[in-house]
């Protein structure tokens, strides 16, 4: 079981605690109404999709024996106008500076993430399209 725990600050920041012992700042702007001391809860969610998929993408790229030194993975998304605002969609975009030669094992590597293996991927994708790309850079 995962357990996370999240105590307000002041304004609108609250902490989140993971048990184990992690925490992260949740805020707004101050012109939201929140300290400006975080990353508002739907970017840490585009952070929270990158960051899982990454992982993946990390571990099958070294089991696959591919050279990198660089991954970056841009995550964005636009959202509803009527609350609740919610992701009409996201779009990712992988930067990676594997070698020209390795292009397909660096897209073999995503696809298996994003259709096999992330878990935050798939439980976002039951919502709404995730469109993704990779770029040698």
């Amino acid at each position: 079981m995962l357990t996370t725990t999240t105590k307000w600050v002041e304004a609108l920041a609250f902490d989140a605690t993971a048990d184990s012992g992690h925490t992260v700042r949740i805020d707004t702007s101050v012109e939201g109404g929140g300290l400006g001391s975080g990353m508002n809860p739907k970017k840490m969610l585009l952070a929270s999709v990158a960051g899982c998929s990454g992982m993946d993408v990390v571990e099958i790229l070294h089991k696959m024996k591919v050279a990198f030194t660089k991954l970056e993975i841009e995550a964005s998304a636009e959202q509803t106008e009527d609350h609740p605002k919610v992701f009409k969609y996201i779009d990712m975009v992988y930067r990676c500076d594997a070698k020209e030669e390795e292009l397909d094992k660096v897209n073999r590597a995503v696809s298996l993430s994003q259709e096999k293996y992330c878990g935050v991927s798939a439980m976002l994708a039951k919502h709404c399209k995730i469109n993704y790309r990779v770029e040698l850079v």
